[in-house]
């Protein structure tokens, strides 16, 4: 069972990190089909998009395979089947709704965006492209909770790489038959590349609905095991399902509210320090849009990676087992450390030819994603130490901690920008982020008397190696603009490549070396390096 649950949740964990990075990459030639204005205008209408899926499925997944797996263990399998049955209508029922909302409030949310002057009908239209996803994301979001409920991962990680596959080749074939083929206009083009959305989700439900056919007559089998023992009521159901989905709805929606902030305030912010019109447009893009794709790319791995740790805080607290819980979040939080620092310190550095390379030369650009890219580590501690939250079950401290940050980051965002312009709004962005992950180390250490000694003292370890990193990969960069320009595309990827791989050979090397590597990934990493003939 142990076994079956571990690569379960390496199958999830998999199809997740693969489904983002394939929604990561794609920006590149996206970027090259509609430029500037095009991601400017698709960044307007995906923000209020995914708050708006976040609220409508967030949680929806985990919350009814917990449900599931619960009765299941109990032989109860008709409650789970009386859940899929009625879940089916409620969320048929919660995006047909999110829809009509999203579709209708439209007008009101552009214009909350200050878009430029004569852009708020460009806006309307792009935004109400999108909206269309919402009416199957949610009945999709059940069908992957029920399988994975039956300890089922397959289907949930299958139909998250199906659904992105689709989704961007529409976006990209659309937007580029719509520009370069019908001579069309940006707005019709971006219209079109957010409604792949609603065409990528069509894709990811056909599979889950393959999948249902196939595995039915097995669930059937289950469903005859019945013991009948409990009579639950529908009302009672939705109760428990709500209480298991609340805290991974605001986890969901952290970083969309934050861009939201970004929406409604930085571009009137701009206006009031009389930027120009142009500058203000095309630094809202690089801000939440072109350096947020790229800044996010570490994050997705501590997501991905936390999501799993629930299942073992959980049990490991339920069973008063202090020193196992105390291993648990050790080795949660160093790990969260050494892939993220790194990588966040490696993208601040080689700013100038990542940017150019997924985009193009831009000073702005560099100067903004090197700002920002430090605030990964802070996008991924928040999403870890609240994923710990929830296996502590003191899940709602969640929602304090998100509401002082979004406090801070709305109250300090208009100041910041006014003074350091779009830097400003990255600066409010970390302080807000920073206020939350304090509220919730606090709550960690109070009700699991955990001690972070070692984690300081490890943390520290991790530091020197990524300074020591920084200066090997500092240097080979500095010597390689010797004869290498970063601002052409080509050059800036070998720039890239001799740079990041120097970096991740130094640093790589010291944690082997210490012996921090094995203490962190034990047995995985020796196998490895047997594999790879270095070690014997």
């Amino acid at each position: 069972m142990g076994s079956k649950l571990l690569r379960g949740t390496f199958i999830l964990t998999l199809g997740t990190i693969l489904s983002k990075v394939i929604g990561l990459f794609y920006v590149i030639p996206f970027y090259q089909i509609v430029g500037k204005q095009g991601t400017e205008l698709y960044a307007f209408s995906y923000v209020p998009y995914t708050i708006f899926i976040s609220i409508a499925t967030a949680g929806v997944p985990l919350a009814v395979s917990k449900f599931i797996a619960k009765y299941n263990a109990l032989g109860e399998y008709a409650v789970g089947r009386k859940l899929f049955k009625s879940g089916l209508v409620v969320m048929l029922l919660t995006g047909v709704v999110s829809f009509v909302v999203m579709y209708s409030a439209a007008p009101m949310l552009a214009e909350l965006a200050h878009p430029p002057k004569g852009q708020l009908g460009d806006v309307i239209t792009v935004m109400r492209a999108v909206s269309f996803a919402l009416i199957v994301v949610p009945i999709m979001s059940l069908i992957r909770g029920y399988f994975q409920g039956h300890q089922s991962m397959g289907p949930s990680a299958v139909s998250q790489v199906v659904e992105q596959i689709v989704r961007i080749t529409f976006t990209l074939s659309g937007a580029y038959i719509v520009l370069k083929v019908l001579n069309g206009s940006i707005v019709s083009a971006v219209s079109v590349a957010t409604f792949a959305a609603f065409v990528g989700a069509i894709g990811g439900l056909i599979v889950l609905l393959w999948y249902w056919y196939k595995r039915k007559p097995h669930l059937d089998k289950l469903l005859k095991q019945d013991k009948g023992t409990i009579n639950i009521s529908l009302k009672e159901i939705y109760k428990e399902i709500l209480v298991y989905a609340a805290p991974f709805v605001f986890v969901g929606i952290a970083n969309p509210l934050f861009q939201l902030i970004d929406v409604i305030t930085f571009n009137r912010a701009m206006a009031e320090i009389g930027n120009v019109k142009q500058l203000a447009e095309s630094a809202f893009g690089i801000l939440n849009f072109e350096s947020h794709k790229i800044v996010i790319i570490p994050v997705s791995l501590a997501t991905a990676f936390s999501l799993t740790l629930v299942p073992s805080i959980t049990k490991a607290f339920v069973e008063n087992d202090r020193k196992n819980l105390n291993r648990q979040l050790n080795q949660t939080f160093q790990v969260l450390l050494y892939l993220t620092l790194p990588a966040a310190i490696g993208l601040s550095l080689l700013a100038e030819p990542i940017y150019t390379a997924f985009y193009e030369p831009d000073a702005l650009g560099t100067q903004v994603l090197a700002a920002y890219a430090p605030v990964a580590i802070l996008f991924s501690l928040y999403a870890v130490t609240a994923a710990i939250l929830q296996g502590i079950n003191e899940q709602r401290f969640t929602i304090l901690s998100l509401l002082v940050g979004l406090l801070i980051k709305f109250s300090l965002n208009i100041p910041l920008i006014k003074l350091f312009e779009t830097r400003g709004a990255v600066l409010a962005t970390a302080l807000g982020y920073m206020a939350a992950i304090v509220i919730n180390i606090i709550v960690i250490k109070k009700f699991s008397s955990y001690p972070f000694r070692l984690v300081w003292r490890r943390g520290l370890l991790i530091v020197i190696f990524a300074g020591l990193m920084w200066a090997g990969t500092e240097l080979v960069y500095k010597l390689l603009l010797l004869f290498l320009s970063p601002a052409k595309t080509g050059e800036a990827v070998l720039i890239i490549m001799v740079s990041a791989g120097v970096g991740a050979g130094i640093y790589f090397y010291l944690g082997l070396k210490s012996g921090l590597v094995d203490r962190l990934f034990g047995d995985r990493v020796d196998r490895v390096m047997r594999k790879l003939k270095l070690r014997t």
